[in-house]
């Protein structure tokens, strides 16, 4: 099977983030933060070592990166720490769910009060339309950095730049950017929430929640932290307040080797890797009778998003899964997206390329797509 559905997670994982989990298996199986003999200092050792090093990838204090489960529990935990207690929030219409079901529920909960803006023509226009949606509570605005649909790059710098000049938090999904495209506090965002499995390249379960330090977040899951462990109260301390619970160490060290492997190849050559493949992929189909593209040509993230004539997507996924290829089919969890291109009762076929695929797999593609029948 040729593995194209690494928006979904990516696969294969470099062999050092393997021997990484296995190590930790073998030499650090204690409860880091938890105890204060030797096994599990070292233990902690190493889990800062990742903290440290997700810190300068994207422009933190170690202190401000809060290891989550994935970018799902990141961003639920961004937005309802946020707007726990009412107020207004905006966010784009490419979404994904991990962005909107929490947004949407919170108008059911808490009072909040949701708007989604529009995609303008160019991105001042964009801009304009965000703009325009403020209003007196608006407390937040959270958006996808790149569709994981289409692969849409939104003009983050210029969102945080209004948030900041309007007072407002600014929460970025960065699940399909991060290890591809390059995401920085500097850039003015007060959030970043990251997929540790997907462009990190480390293992599934592990996941980013990064902030610049300038709003302190409502909790939404308390208990064990290690500090102020005489307290009922939830400690004040970060990273502590976001990490109940014991961490996934074994996961935690692999996502490390993950952030090392896109450190050692670069971002900037691992994204030319990828675009390279997704402009050979959309000149090699483009022409075949009743191929769609969606979005090809705006600024976007390594993703590539078409149909095959009527049929639904996830059948056409389904015979080309039968050809040996790995690609997602349906609505990809962001069901705005999809009314956003017109495509919610089709879904698309999504192909998405990591560091390992090559030229001569996205070729043996092209011909699987000639092969199926309008």
């Amino acid at each position: 099977m040729v593995y194209f559905d690494n928006s979904a997670t990516s696969f294969p994982k470099p062999v050092s983030v393997r021997r990484a989990c296995e190590t930790a298996l073998e030499r650090y199986g204690a409860n880091p933060g938890r105890s204060g003999h030797a096994l599990s200092v070292e233990t902690a050792k190493k889990v800062y070592e990742v903290r440290n090093l997700a810190a300068g990838m994207f422009g933190a204090q170690p202190e401000n990166v809060a290891f989550t489960p994935n970018c799902t529990y990141a961003l639920n935990m961004a937005i309802k720490g946020m707007m726990q207690y009412g107020g207004h929030i905006i966010i784009s219409p490419y979404e994904h769910n991990s962005s909107a079901r929490p947004a949407f529920r919170l108008t059911q909960t808490a009072g909040v009060r949701l708007s989604v803006f529009e995609m303008g023509r160019d991105d001042e226009q964009t801009l304009k339309n965000i703009r325009s949606l403020i209003r007196s509570d608006t407390k937040c605005v959270c958006v996808t950095a790149a569709s994981n649909v289409t692969g849409r790059l939104m003009p983050i710098r210029e969102i945080a730049a209004l948030c900041k000049s309007e007072g407002i938090c600014f929460i970025v999904d960065g699940a399909q950017a991060c290890g591809v495209v390059p995401l920085s506090l500097a850039d003015g965002m007060n959030f970043i929430c990251a997929a540790g499995h997907k462009g990190l390249y480390g293992p599934t379960g592990t996941g980013l929640l990064i902030s610049d330090g300038e709003y302190a977040l409502s909790t939404i899951i308390e208990g064990g932290t290690g500090v102020t462990s005489a307290q009922l109260e939830q400690t004040a301390d970060m990273p502590e307040r976001l990490e109940s619970g014991t961490l996934n160490t074994v996961g935690i060290l692999g996502l490390g080797e993950g952030i090392r492997f896109v450190k050692r190849k670069g971002i900037d050559v691992i994204r030319a890797h990828e675009e390279g493949l997704c402009r050979r992929f959309i000149e090699g189909i483009k022409g075949i009778r009743g191929v769609r593209l969606y979005e090809p040509d705006v600024p976007r993230a390594p993703i590539v998003a078409f149909n095959i004539g009527e049929r639904h997507s996830e059948e056409t996924a389904k015979l080309l899964g039968d050809r040996g290829f790995a690609l997602r089919g349906g609505l990809q969890c962001a069901p705005l997206a999809h009314r956003a291109i017109g495509t919610l009762g089709q879904g698309v076929v999504r192909f998405s390329p990591s560091a390992f695929n090559s030229v001569r797999q996205t070729e043996a593609l092209i011909m699987a797509v000639r092969a199926v029948r309008i």
